[in-house]
C-alpha cells in the first residue's frame, strides 16, 4: 500500500516525535492540539500502522513510526535542499536564515542577525535559544541551519567555523573578601559557594574540565537554568558564578559584578558555527557564515 502524505503531515509528524508529545509539537508550530492529533490520526490511518506507543504522558515511536521518521527527516531535509539550490541560482541572498543559539549566545547574536539583515533586507531570519543539550537534539533532526555553540559535537558529521573568542570568567559581587585578596588559586576557589547552569550548559562543561584537569572536583552550591539567574544570584551575594564575558557588559559597567583573578581563568575557547555536512546551503545561509567570519568579531567587539 502506498503511503500518501503531505509535507505538513510530515512536518507533524517529526515534531511529536521528537518533543514526544502532541501538546508540545502543537506548541511548536502554532497549532492547536486538535489540529495536530487530527493530522498524526491521518498519517497512521495512511500508513496502516501505528506510529506511537504512549507509555505515561509521552509519547514513543513504534517501530513503523521510527522508520517513518528516519524517511520523514530525508524527504524534509533534501525539500530544503532544492529551496537551496533554487535560490542559488537566483543568485538572490533572501529567504530563510534559521539560527539555534546556546543560551549566552544570545547577548550578541540579534545584533549579528540585526546587521546582515540591513544589508540582505530579503533575508527572513529565525533564532531558537536552548542549552547545548537540547541544540545537539536540534542539530540531529535537521531543524535549523546554522547552530552557535562553544563545542562542537564528535558524534554528528559537521562542518564547523570558528569566528569569535568566548572569554569564560568567574565573577562575584563587588564586596565579596575574593575581589580584593588578590590572585587565587583553584582549591581555595572551589571552598566558595559556586553557583552554575544546569548540567547541559557548555560553560558548566568547560569549568567541569578545568577542574578535572587539575585533579579536583565541584560540588554546586545551587544549580541555576539561565545565566540571568545565575547572575540575580551573584549580585543577591549567593555565591561566585561562571559566566561568559559576553554576558557581563552591563553587569561589569554598572559594577554589579567583579570579575576574580583566579588560576585557570579567564578560560578562553571560540565560539563555532556549525551546520551538518551533508547539507547544501542556501546562498542566504552561505552568505551569513561568511558575514560571521568576516563581520562578527568587529561588531561584537563594538557592543563593550
Amino acid at each position: 500500500m502506498a503511503l500518501h502524505a503531505t509535507l505538513q503531515q510530515l512536518r507533524l509528524f517529526e515534531a511529536v516525535a521528537r518533543l514526544g508529545s502532541i501538546t508540545g509539537a502543537a506548541r511548536e508550530v502554532h497549532l492547536t492540539q486538535p489540529a495536530v492529533s487530527i493530522q498524526i490520526k491521518r498519517l497512521e490511518e495512511n500508513a496502516g500502522l501505528p506510529l506511537f506507543d504512549q507509555v505515561g504522558r509521552k509519547l514513543h515511536l513504534t517501530a513503523a513510526g521510527q522508520v517513518l521518521l528516519e524517511n520523514s527527516r530525508a524527504v524534509l531535509t533534501r525539500m530544503v535542499d532544492l529551496d537551496s539550490a533554487l535560490e542559488s541560482l537566483r543568485g538572490e541572498v533572501a529567504g530563510p536564515v534559521r539560527v539555534s543559539a546556546v543560551t549566552t549566545a544570545q547577548y550578541f547574536l540579534p545584533h549579528l542577525l540585526g546587521e546582515f539583515v540591513r544589508r540582505h533586507p530579503g533575508v527572513q531570519p529565525s533564532m531558537a535559544v536552548t542549552n547545548r543539550d537540547s541544540m545537539i537534539g536540534r542539530l540531529e533532526a535537521l531543524l535549523d541551519d546554522v547552530y552557535i555553540m562553544g563545542q562542537v559535537p564528535d558524534r554528528i558529521d559537521v562542518v564547523s567555523t570558528p569566528f569569535l573568542e568566548n572569554e569564560i570568567v568567574i565573577v562575584a559581587a563587588p564586596d565579596h573578601p575574593l575581589v580584593s585578596a588578590g590572585p587565587t588559586d583553584l582549591k581555595s576557589l572551589l571552598k566558595e559557594r559556586i553557583l552554575l547552569r544546569e548540567g547541559g550548559s557548555g560553560t558548566r562543561q568547560a569549568f567541569e574540565r578545568l577542574v578535572a584537569k587539575n585533579g579536583l572536583t565541584v560540588t554546586p552550591y545551587m544549580e541555576l537554568g539561565s545565566g540571568v539567574a545565575l547572575k540575580q544570584g551573584v549580585m543577591a551575594g549567593l555565591g561566585v558564578a561562571v559566566l561568559s564575558k559576553h554576558s557581563l557588559t552591563l553587569e561589569l559597567a554598572l559594577n554589579r559584578v567583579a570579575v576574580l583573578d583566579c588560576e585557570g581563568f579567564p578560560l578562553h575557547r571560540p565560539w563555532y558555527a556549525v551546520y551538518p555536512a551533508q547539507r547544501q546551503l542556501p546562498l542566504a545561509v552561505s552568505s551569513f557564515l561568511e558575514f560571521l567570519k568576516t563581520e562578527g568579531p568587529p561588531l561584537v567587539e563594538a557592543l563593550k
